[in-house]
């Protein structure tokens, strides 16, 4: 088949991946160069620690009480916007304790598949990103994220996440001795890996231009030419492509993209920042969240470290907001006393919109409305974990196989 695939991040390069290793013809076109998307400048985290979505109880509040600080980590941007208000309250209604309890599984079992996914990749020649497996820290620092931890630590054991345990500070100390650590304890996810985003995407992006994916950069979608209940081209403003399917996987532009062939995706960009350290003066052992602060730090490719975070619902127009970048910053001398980072120039600081989906699960599957389009967007802040079995579970259904989990959850006509 020729299939054409919408977006060049890790879900679109993931699914180009598979997709031409089962023997289809396969194009995929970004309006962007595909070089410095939202999959680069992530924590590189593989994370089946993270089986509790967006969606929670208490989150809007939350939000509405951040809504002042230029510094907090979660922040909605009040804009006339029907997507906008369409979203929130479906959001609003997802953000249950029922949501959390039925979203367990299957994040986890999607996480699971993409990380044996990524461990496969680790053994072929073309790949080299710098994956290791030794797992996370969530690192808190009050009684009450104590408390939750517990709780949290029981919930992985339930879900069969068995290497999990609870540190107290001692403990976590020991695991980090370069640097001091103000906190309580830490969960340690030892099911979690990281990597190295840049290096795995511009592999990616090589073995897939070796094995001659059609790979077109800086061209948008414009429309779409239909007969018979199928999608049969793409036009861009320069080319139409043929198509014997479509894979929607533009991450935050994915409403937008499927707005133009009449499918309705409940999804948002969530903007995050992130700040890397080349021949970091700073040093830890594991990656980490801190919990209170919502800041992610990574140690990545022997020399460098990450600081990431904020979750900042806005347009993708909105320019970026410098003290959300102090923010993160701010947070990480919080628990890392001895972490004192220059302020960056606005040109040290990476940006990037996620796609969240209203109840925060992805939306993966076939639509209702176009027999051949596939959808693989709304991950939110786990494209890049979930990213390498995305693109095989999106292989799986063009190939009509039995995918490798239950897909049943993460489809995408289930706000309809």
């Amino acid at each position: 088949m020729k299939i054409v695939i919408i977006g060049g991040g890790i879900i679109g390069l993931s699914s180009a991946y598979y997709l031409q290793e089962s023997g289809h013809e396969v194009t995929v076109i970004d309006k962007s160069s595909m070089t410095d998307n939202c999959s680069y400048g992530n924590a590189g985290y593989v994370c089946p620690s993270h089986f509790i979505p967006l969606a929670t109880p208490g989150i809007i509040q939350q939000g509405l009480r951040w809504m002042l600080n230029s510094k907090s980590p979660f922040y909605i941007q009040p804009r006339l916007s029907w997507s906008l208000f369409d979203w929130g309250l479906k959001f609003m209604r997802s953000a249950t304790q029922e949501n959390v309890e039925k979203s367990g599984i299957p994040l986890r079992d999607i996480a699971l598949y993409s990380q044996q996914r990524y461990e496969e990749w680790t053994k072929l020649p073309a790949f080299s990103f710098a994956y290791q497996h030794k797992g996370l820290l969530e690192i808190f620092q009050t009684e009450a994220a104590a408390a939750h931890a517990h709780h949290t630590v029981e919930k992985a054991h339930q879900l069969g996440l068995t290497d999990t345990s609870l540190l107290d500070f001692p403990s976590l100390q020991g695991l980090e001795p370069h640097t001091p650590i103000k906190a309580l304890g830490a969960i340690w996810f030892k099911c979690d890996a990281h990597l190295y985003p840049n290096k795995l995407m511009q592999q990616l992006l090589a073995l897939l231009k070796e094995r001659k994916v059609n790979l077109v950069g800086n061209q948008e979608v414009i429309g779409f030419e239909n007969s018979h209940g199928k999608i049969t081209k793409v036009r861009t403003a320069k080319t139409v492509f043929e198509a014997d399917a479509v894979v929607i996987a533009s991450g935050s532009w994915s409403r937008e993209t499927a707005a133009k062939m009449q499918v309705k995706i409940p999804l948002v960009a969530g903007r995050g920042y992130s700040v890397t350290l080349e021949d970091s003066p700073f040093h830890i052992n594991y990656p980490s969240v801190l919990v209170e602060g919502r800041v992610a730090l990574t140690p990545m490719d022997g020399n460098k470290i990450r600081f990431g975070g904020t979750m900042e619902i806005t347009s993708t127009q909105t320019p970026p907001r410098m003290n959300r970048v102090i923010g993160v910053l701010d947070a990480v001398e919080r628990y890392y006393p001895e972490f004192r980072i220059p302020k960056p120039t606005r040109e040290q600081i990476w940006y990037g919109y996620r796609p969240c989906s209203a109840d925060g699960l992805p939306y993966i599957g076939r639509t209702h409305r176009w027999e051949n389009v596939v959808v693989a967007t709304g991950h939110s802040m786990l494209g890049l974990s979930l990213g390498a079995g995305t693109g095989k579970l999106v292989s799986e259904i063009l190939n009509e196989t039995k995918p490798g989990i239950d897909l049943t959850p993460f489809d995408p006509n289930r706000f309809e």
